[in-house]
């Protein structure tokens, strides 16, 4: 439809994911450093089934994210993920800088 976004916001996913009862996790960029490829504020959520929409980083990262979001989901204990490269260390592994972007993991209701 003209004026409907090509892709829904992901809180609005997550919504509507958890009112068909699904169990439903919320990840959020809390705080980068360096380069990052996706900017704080920005959301993944992911269901019971590994069903996920959004992004927070990319690669593994997200792959770790949606993991560690099907512990936060059965336990609902919410919980701060770490990820990062030092700058010495991204060069080695042909990356042009490092940086560092910290991720909160929560169940939703």
């Amino acid at each position: 439809m003209l004026g409907q976004p090509l892709y829904p916001d992901p809180l609005q996913v997550a919504g509507e994911w958890h009112a068909d009862g699904r169990g439903v996790a919320i990840a959020t960029v809390i705080e980068t450093w360096g380069s990052a490829p996706r900017p704080v504020g920005s959301h993944l959520v992911i269901d019971g089934q590994g069903n996920f929409h959004g992004s927070v980083s990319g690669g593994c990262v997200e792959g770790a994210v949606i993991a560690e979001a099907a512990d936060v989901i059965a336990s609902g204990a919410a919980r701060i993920l770490e990820f990062g490269v030092a700058d010495e260390t991204a060069w080695r592994v042909g990356l042009s800088c490092g940086g560092r972007i910290r991720i909160y993991v929560e169940r939703l209701g």
